[in-house]
């Protein structure tokens, strides 16, 4: 199938649409208890129409005790306090739905918390009948096969439970034991929820941890090196594919307008494909992990390498399927640190040129919030500055073993995913006008120069380039559905890429480094016309050059 055949017959707006990714809790409060709340996105829903974003997605706002933040649900049906009220979320979608706004939430059925009334009433006895809604191993049978887990201090994922003599599974946190999606009534227990929330009007979700859900029950023993490839040996358990199958044809073919998101997606292409391949009726939008496991930094992986990833999934996806754009979210330290230059000097451009990339790649671009203001890690010193279970019991897991836990905390400085959660900076008011509290995590001492405010007022800022990024690519279905060719493919400092549909080509530049580069594309620029440059002037481009981390958009007549 050409380029030009799927845009005219395969048109969809989850394709098309820009995804703005919100933190609740970090996003703007509205009560002062220190904690972003619904109410708190409510105020600032003119402000999320103002960038042109199509959707949103909500990181979890589902009643939880929160031990990891919010992906530890105890009532899938019920708010967090924290967040408001369900009075508030009707209020929140349809302020969003009057802008022209979607809504994704996610949609965390691979564990529950350990206060779900599921698991309270399954831990209470071996008869229960909600015993089979968890992984169970009898202590008589001594201890269970090895499983590595996420969040476990001691990295096992079994945990004994004394009332019952037996171990649960949880590849999460002790508070995440994981669901039994072998068991039939689970599953139907998971569609009633999905439809609760697709009844009131959502717009789609994001699978989380799904990749997960199917599990070999026979528990067989891991391979040596296992932890090395952890989703080849977690993932795609051998019932995936049915459940999601069954997923479709009981609740998603009834909403044919809903987006859903595979995270995880296998750990290839080819396992990407099998979520999204329209033919099998699954799921809608591939988001793999690949372009982000990239390390501390990308220049330290090499940027040939990271072309390679983008280059490797869209062949295997030109025809059929699609794919998630993106390079931060909340299980990311932030865009500019990993991927950019955080400097004062390279900051503003070095974000604006991986906007330019995230905007003008094939597949759905999925974008997270206080990227578009250049918001940068925040690298705490103290162990006490963090929140996160995941630091938290490395840093315990660490201590016991007698580790270097000084190197430990330098590491998380670049790595930690808190780095990308801290509080949005709306102005130069107190933390940042996101709170007149304390704030659940602590705010970003620079945000007193990089602000939502004052970016406003600089039609050169990092969000007004953004917001010029969403337009151009709104305009330009080029830019959507356009078949993408890697050029200049060695070129260690510059990502460059045409992207062509129905005789219409566009050119990407994109220096990844802070050094001048230059490029070497095969096509002259000299019949050319520079749609967008995250410079002030373009006078290098013609001459196959770019400056430090610069950007440009090119369109050939």
């Amino acid at each position: 199938m050409s380029a030009k055949t799927t845009q005219k017959n395969d048109q969809k707006w989850w394709k098309e649409a820009v995804i703005y990714q919100i933190y609740p809790r970090s996003f703007k409060d509205s009560d002062g208890d220190g904690i972003g709340d619904l109410k708190g996105i409510i105020s600032k829903l003119d402000y999320l129409k103002s960038l042109g974003i199509d959707a949103i997605w909500l990181n979890p706002i589902y009643e939880s005790p929160n031990d990891d933040n919010g992906y530890d649900i105890s009532n899938y049906r019920e708010i967090m306090k924290d967040f408001g009220t369900m009075k508030d979320f009707d209020l929140l979608l349809k302020g969003m739905h009057e802008r022209g706004i979607k809504l994704i939430m996610d949609l965390v059925v691979n564990h529950s918390s350990d206060e779900h009334e599921w698991f309270k009433q399954a831990s209470s006895s071996r008869d229960n009948p909600y015993r089979d809604y968890y992984h169970w191993w009898p202590a008589e049978k001594g201890k269970p096969p090895y499983r590595w887990s996420f969040f476990d201090v001691n990295s096992d994922a079994w945990k004994y439970d004394a009332k019952t003599d037996s171990y649960y599974l949880h590849y999460f946190s002790r508070k995440q034991p994981d669901l039994n999606w072998e068991n039939p009534k689970l599953r139907q227990e998971v569609y009633d929820i999905m439809r609760f929330w697709l009844d009131k009007g959502i717009d789609g979700f994001r699978m989380d941890a799904f990749q997960y859900v199917s599990k070999d029950t026979t528990w067989p023993e891991l391979p040596k090196g296992y932890e090395k490839e952890i989703n080849k040996y977690y993932g795609e358990g051998p019932h995936l594919h049915d459940y999601i199958q069954e997923m479709n044809r009981e609740v998603l073919s009834k909403y044919p307008n809903v987006m859903t998101v595979a995270e995880g997606a296998g750990s290839s292409p080819e396992d990407a494909m099998k979520f999204v391949d329209p033919d099998r009726k699954e799921l809608n939008i591939a988001y793999h992990f690949e372009s982000v496991g990239v390390g501390n930094h990308v220049k330290d992986f090499g940027l040939v390498k990271y072309k390679e990833i983008f280059s490797r999934y869209d062949e295997y996806f030109k025809d059929k399927g699609w794919l998630s754009i993106f390079i931060a979210n909340h299980d990311q330290p932030r865009m500019v640190s990993k991927f950019g230059n955080d400097s004062p000097e390279f900051r503003n451009i070095s974000s604006k040129m991986l906007s330019t990339f995230v905007m003008t790649m094939r597949g759905t671009t999925f974008y997270y919030y206080g990227d578009e203001i250049g918001m940068k890690n925040i690298r705490f010193d103290s162990i006490d500055d963090y929140n996160d279970v995941d630091t938290r019991n490395k840093y315990l897991g660490l201590k016991e073993k007698g580790g270097d836990l000084k190197a430990f905390l330098e590491g998380q400085k670049q790595t930690s995913r808190e780095n990308g959660r801290t509080p949005m900076q709306w102005n130069t008011d107190k933390n940042g006008g996101f709170t007149t509290g304390k704030p659940w995590l602590k705010v970003n001492p620079d945000y007193k120069m990089v602000n939502a405010a004052a970016q406003e007022k600089d039609p050169n800022s990092v969000l007004n380039y953004f917001r010029k990024l969403v337009q151009i690519r709104k305009k330009e279905p080029t830019l959507v559905y356009g078949k993408y060719t890697l050029l200049d493919k060695e070129n260690p400092n510059v990502f460059a890429y045409s992207r062509d549909l129905n005789g219409k080509k566009m050119l990407v530049l994109l220096n990844f480094s802070d050094k001048a580069a230059s490029f070497n594309i095969g096509m002259p620029l000299n019949k050319s016309t520079i749609v967008l440059d995250n410079y002030l002037n373009t006078k290098n481009i013609k001459n196959n050059s770019l400056r430090p981390y610069e950007a440009a958009i090119i369109e050939f007549k």
